[in-house]
């Protein structure tokens, strides 16, 4: 799937600020965050839907994403969490991946108006990665 960047970033061939691992999952901060911390967690296999994530992996991918909740929500000081994913339709990249974003009341997120936001540095991306890392457990 050397199409797929996100294959790429699990093989290590493209860059990205990973937040945790494990021989299951990958964790990155999203390029074109709603927030700063929102993380994409992906399976390492290629799967595009929820529909083909095997079901022996279901339980175990969804307890990494309800750990990275937790995480993302400590590191990043925030409120809550937005935890999405979509399925072909607005799926921006055809690999199945969970949207963590960290949530402050009153914070601009209403309905489905997601507004973008940018790091101001890779520096800042690498901050923020290592403080959601930190908070899973991995320094």
């Amino acid at each position: 799937m050397s199409a797929c960047i996100f294959c790429s970033i699990v093989s290590g061939g493209t860059k990205a600020h990973v937040v945790f691992e494990d021989d299951l999952v990958m964790a990155f901060l999203d390029v074109r965050p709603l927030f700063h911390g929102h993380v994409l967690v992906v399976p390492r296999a290629h799967v595009v839907t929820l529909a083909d994530l095997p079901d022996a992996v279901v339980g175990p991918f969804f307890t990494r994403v309800k750990d990275l909740s937790r995480a993302v929500t400590e590191a990043c000081e925030a409120e809550g969490s937005f935890v999405a994913m979509n399925n072909v339709v607005s799926q921006s990249v055809a690999h199945l991946h969970v949207h963590v974003v960290p949530r402050k009341k009153k914070d601009g997120l209403k309905g489905f108006f997601w507004p973008r936001t940018k790091y101001e540095s890779d520096d800042q991306m690498a901050e923020t990665a290592a403080k959601i890392r930190k908070a899973m457990g991995q320094a």
